[in-house]
């Protein structure tokens, strides 16, 4: 008798048991190959349970019913008996006993389970699906012979001991499992490809171009004391002798971060051997300007740009097996990612967002503009993961930033534990020297009474441009850019916001650049998302920024008279009057309240405010308990509670495809997930549901309203008159 695996779908037959059972296993030991060299303890437990899982994680598919759903004799849409026990109920068996296998073939559809809750349910229940235990207890030994019978399943069983960090190793063999298990099912799917020879880091080939390119940068360049400095800040990160796993970069705006800490970690990527680089950007931040910068300057001859350095927007994460090819994979040697994307992976407790994290062992990772990366509330549970990754998995961090928050010296954020010391790259003296010119560069001043829509741009047209202008909502923006564009003309203004697809974005991102190098072209005005604070380099006559956190502000400010050309550069903070149709962001109201007071209070505003500003706004609010809890729901393993209570961004958010093409190409063919990513927007559920917004597939939806490049989804609710409920704040 023949059993199977996965059921016949269209022209591709079933696919057998052993064959995806040898299949998952040589994938799975080839990703704990992988990060074995990385592992700083636990390696050989590691490779074990890897082992085993992937062994034994669909024997319960075995079981008549479902192998009868399998072969199609029986028509149904999902398996009739969860497989998922009977591999666990195996090793939980005297005989075979492996605590941590059980419980994580139990998780390798579902994720893991609440363990303080499994531990209160008694011995006979533990790690099981209470429901079908007993049924599969007793067809138990016949499941055991059939898999035998295909299958070599002789293991080394004794005492397992985890010596690090429980929850990361245990999300860490999850991942290992799940991806094998997904990449091979979409292999036999034709969804990807079986052979796949991926891009190698080569990190020196890649730092002696990069040195190559900074050369003739400075051969082209103006011959002052400013490029003098950058070329200066260059070398010191480049050169710097770092051996700790946790380093700080403090660098103003305009002096070369991007470049300077890619050297950096490029040199100690080749010291010690790492094999992949991240740049974390903050949640709602555009990365591509970054992502073209690496891709120019790091590619070597004969490689594909995307293929080196990837660009992840948001999350695109599927359950389905249709949809799985899709999932965003950390793969690539270099990856621009939001923080939304990288941190809520390293809480995830769902399979298809966990299987990427096997590739993050053996990283360096650049977490630019650190400050706004995460809201404090979130803070304290990632410096732990932080600490984690860099003493167990061998990464390599980089917390940098133009107006830099040392969260890790306040104490409600560092814990009771020792913190360890976070040396700078860069010496203080030359971190003087380049401060100079930030002193210089802007004045802050600030209007805290409330203004309507109209108030707002009647004021603000009055500065000379061109003017950038923020708020803190999508909802906000795109009602001030419709405004601007009403009353003033399209001319007028330019609106850029995560309202916008990808494509869109970097299509407004480029017409902003031409106008700005236009110095005949100044009476417009940018409305703007927090999107545009961080990472892109752009400069304006005169700024204005809804109030907010401090820091912020402060990056905010980064985009006006960046190269300090002038001398009476102004950058305004000011207060919106909810008009019915501007919406006040109430995850800003304490940072907003914090930097209030300094403004009342005569306070200036400067950089070395910015660890001040958050130790003052959790003196202030405190920790809210689900998030002071968050660090001991890790410790106790309670994986759901962790995941649902470390968000980037407060609401459900859903990938939703504006373009009709791409839409149908999802429902009837393969649709890359690079494509997908550039087509699409992340809109919260609740709004999605207001607006009935059809469902395409597997938590993907397709834009049923009017989309345009100007205003994005927004212009289909600015239509219909959408602004009662919650502001839309993604």
């Amino acid at each position: 008798m023949i059993y199977y695996a996965h059921s016949k779908k269209d022209d591709i037959p079933e696919q057998e048991y052993s064959v995806h059972i040898r299949g998952v296993k040589s994938l799975a030991q080839e990703y704990v190959q992988d990060i074995s060299c990385y592992a700083n303890c636990d390696k050989t437990l590691l490779s074990e349970i890897t082992e085993k899982t992937s062994t034994l994680h669909d024997l319960g598919k075995l079981n008549k019913e479902n192998q009868d759903v399998l072969a199609g004799k029986n028509l149904a849409e999902k398996l009739p008996v969860h497989h998922w026990d009977a591999g666990a109920a195996y090793f939980l068996n005297s005989e075979h006993f492996s605590a941590f296998s059980a419980v994580v073939i139990q998780a390798h559809h579902k994720g893991f389970p609440d363990f303080t809750a499994e531990m209160n349910k008694g011995n006979e229940a533990i790690f099981r699906d209470s429901s079908i235990a007993s049924e599969v207890d007793r067809e138990l030994p016949e499941l055991e012979a059939i898999h035998n019978s295909l299958i070599d399943s002789q293991f080394e069983y004794g005492e397992e001991e985890i010596k690090g960090d429980h929850s990361v190793f245990l999300r860490m063999i999850l991942s290992c499992l799940v991806d094998a298990d997904h990449t091979d099912t979409a292999i036999h799917y034709r969804k990807y490809p079986a052979e796949m020879s991926p891009v190698q880091l080569r990190a020196a080939e890649r730092l002696a171009k990069l040195d190559r390119h900074i050369a003739e940068l400075k051969q082209k360049g103006a011959d002052d004391d400013r490029n003098a400095l950058r070329n200066e800040m260059y070398l010191a990160c480049r050169n710097a002798d770092i051996e700790v796993g946790i380093t700080s970069c403090d660098s103003p705006v305009g002096s070369g971060k991007t470049t300077a800490v890619m050297a950096h970690l490029l040199a100690q990527a080749e010291k010690r051997g790492l094999r992949r680089i991240f740049v974390v950007l903050p949640f709602t931040n555009i990365i591509k300007q970054s992502v073209d910068t690496y891709r120019r300057m790091l590619v070597l001859p004969g490689e594909k740009a995307e293929e080196v350095v990837a660009e992840l927007h948001h999350r695109a994460d599927f359950e389905s097996e249709d949809a799985r090819h899709l999932t965003a994979l950390w793969r690539a040697p270099i990856i621009v990612t939001t923080a939304v994307a990288f941190f809520e992976t390293l809480a995830s407790n769902s399979t298809s967002t966990l299987r990427r994290l096997h590739e993050l062992p053996g990283s360096a990772v650049f977490v630019d503009e650190s400050h706004a990366t995460l809201p404090a509330k979130l803070l304290p549970i990632a410096w732990k993961w932080i600490n984690i990754y860099a003493v167990e998995w061998s990464c390599y961090w980089v917390l940098a930033s133009g107006s830099l928050n040392r969260f890790w010296t306040i104490p409600e954020i560092a814990g009771s534990e020792n913190s360890p010391s976070v040396p700078e790259i860069i010496a203080d003296g030359l971190r003087r020297r380049l401060a100079v010119y930030e002193n210089n560069r802007i004045s802050y001043h600030c209007d805290l009474s409330p203004q309507s829509t109209a108030e707002l741009a009647k004021w603000i047209s009055k500065f000379p441009g061109p003017r950038l202008v923020i708020l803190n909502t999508v909802q906000s923006a795109a009602v001030l850019a419709d405004y601007f564009s009403k009353h003033f003309g399209r001319g007028c203004v330019e609106h850029l916001s995560t309202a916008l697809t990808a494509n869109d974005r970097e299509n407004t991102l480029e017409r902003v650049k031409e106008r700005l190098a236009d110095k005949e072209d100044t009476h417009w005005t940018l409305v703007a998302t927090s999107c545009i604070e961080a990472g892109v380099d752009l400069s304006f006559r005169n700024g204005f920024r809804e109030l907010g956190s401090l820091v912020s502000l402060l990056q905010a400010s980064g985009r006006v008279n960046r190269e300090g050309l002038l001398d009476d550069a102004e950058m305004w903070t000011f207060c919106i009057l909810e008009d019915g149709m501007l919406k006040l962001n109430p995850g800003l109201k304490d940072p907003a309240t914090v930097l209030k007071g300094y403004f009342e209070g005569g306070r200036t505003i400067a950089p070395e405010l910015s660890t001040q500003s958050l130790a003052d706004e959790i003196v202030l609010y405190g920790l809210s308990r689900k998030h002071k809890d968050l660090v001991i729901d890790e410790k106790l393993q309670r994986f759901p509670q962790v995941e649902r209570n470390f968000k980037v961004i407060d609401s459900d958010t859903r990938l939703v495809v504006v373009d009709s093409a791409v839409a149908k190409r999802l429902q009837y063919g393969k649709v890359d997930w690079q494509v997908l990513q550039k087509v699409s927007v992340q809109i919260a559920k609740y709004k999605l549901d207001e607006l009935r917004t059809p469902l395409i597939m597997d938590r993907i939806y397709r834009w049923n309203l009017e989309y345009d490049g100007f205003l994005g989804y927004m212009a289909g609710i600015v239509k219909l008159k959408k602004y009662r409920g919650e502001a839309i704040i993604i």
